[in-house]
């Protein structure tokens, strides 16, 4: 085998340049519908890339562009610019609501995650109908979690990563707080029955349940 051989067969396990390794990870986050995960990008790239390194030079690279590179959850994904997204709008929009019984509970669940159905009823003070979860289990907003360690172990419910990209929430700790949503004018100023102060940091349930509705 000749010298050039060798040469060649050795690079068939060299791990590709970093500026390769980028263009390969842009490529595939570009292509995805979906944001990809780390270990998505590990699996999918040659032996000895590093998508961690790659992604952080992306990220530095789209800062100011007409697409960002952003993480929601634990995956990444290209999306559009806030500033820009006004053109993204279409002339006719479809209107969907959903019920005020879904819009509590989904509140519920963002804010007290991992939650039960019995404290989500305890909450809101009246029961949960078994529709209600699987309308918003079937939209892709809420999932089910872990069991609880309690008597019974009984199921929680979490929101899913399609309601994070949908909210554009990196993850459920940037959901905004009471400050934020009454300088937004998505709250009032009146207290619930039986309270007398209402703290900025509070993060209830149904206070927040306007912000998840659809226009």
């Amino acid at each position: 085998m000749s010298d050039d051989d060798l040469e060649h067969e050795a690079s068939l396990f060299d791990a590709p340049t970093p500026g390769e390794q980028e263009r390969m990870v842009e490529a595939i986050l570009f292509a995805s519908a979906e944001p990809v995960s780390l270990r998505e990008l590990e699996d999918r790239l040659p032996h000895g890339c590093e998508p961690a390194k790659a992604i952080a030079t992306l990220t530095r690279r789209y800062e100011g562009r007409g697409v960002r590179l952003v993480r929601i959850a634990e995956a990444w994904a290209f999306r559009t610019a806030p500033d820009l997204g006004y053109l993204m709008q279409k002339e006719t929009v479809e209107v969907r609501k959903l019920s005020r019984a879904a819009i509590e509970t989904l509140a519920i669940v963002a804010y007290h995650q991992p939650v039960t159905r019995a404290e989500i009823e305890e909450i809101r003070g009246v029961s949960v109908s078994r529709g209600t979860l699987d309308q918003l289990i079937e939209m892709d907003w809420i999932k089910l979690g872990r069991r609880k360690m309690t008597p019974g172990r009984p199921v929680t419910f979490i929101v899913t990563q399609e309601f994070l990209d949908h909210f554009g929430l990196e993850s459920a700790r940037d959901l905004p707080g009471i400050k934020e949503l009454r300088a937004a004018g998505l709250l009032d100023n009146r207290l619930p029955p039986g309270r007398t102060d209402a703290p900025d940091e509070e993060r209830g349930g149904d206070e927040q349940a306007d912000m998840f509705e659809d226009d």
